[in-house]
């Protein structure tokens, strides 16, 4: 019986600390920083696509930091706020509450009937994430986020971040000062 114990235990321990197949954890990122992947975007032939979620009156969603127009060193944090609204898991039919997707150097706007591209520039964070630590080349970046609903879809109305623009420098020496 003791024997039997064990083995259920050490079982489920096991299950509740590997990550889930096919998920890898990103360099540099802790697993609650790792974005999630995105849905498959195909839908069945046929199948009309749902409505959006329904967003409430006044709901905001902004960046925290970096603010816009700063000089940043990569790796650069982003902090995600929001109010009027809940952060909840990917999959999750929460009332009032979504994930967060944070774009960098997204050109065109998200598309307000499809499910958010996932990939390098549409980082999905379903876990339910409100900051992320991301590496940037140095130069020009921008950066916007986009509340998704339980199946990465944009909230109707749109809930999303103004576009912020930082600028990541590249790391150096410091400078001396004289002291003459």
């Amino acid at each position: 019986m003791k024997q039997q114990f064990g083995l259920a235990f050490a079982l489920l321990a096991a299950a509740c600390v590997a990550p889930a197949r096919g998920q890898t954890q990103e360099q540099g990122r802790t697993p609650a920083q790792t974005p999630a992947p995105a849905p498959q975007q195909a839908q069945p032939q046929g199948a009309a696509a749902a409505p959006p979620a329904p967003a409430p009156a006044g709901a905001r969603l902004y960046i925290i930091a970096p603010a816009n127009g700063a000089r940043v060193r990569s790796p650069v944090t982003v902090q995600f706020g929001l109010r009027g609204m809940g952060v909840t898991q990917a999959g999750s039919a929460a009332a009032n509450a979504g994930h967060h997707h944070l774009l960098i150097d997204v050109r065109e706007p998200v598309s307000e009937t499809e499910v958010i591209p996932s990939d390098k520039n549409h980082l999905h964070f379903g876990g339910g994430q409100t900051e992320t630590t991301i590496d940037l080349p140095p130069g020009r970046h921008t950066l916007q986020l986009v509340l998704g609903d339980a199946k990465h879809r944009p909230f109707a109305p749109l809930v999303a971040s103004r576009k912020i623009e930082i600028v990541v420098v590249q790391p150096g020496k410091k400078k001396r000062h004289r002291h003459d």
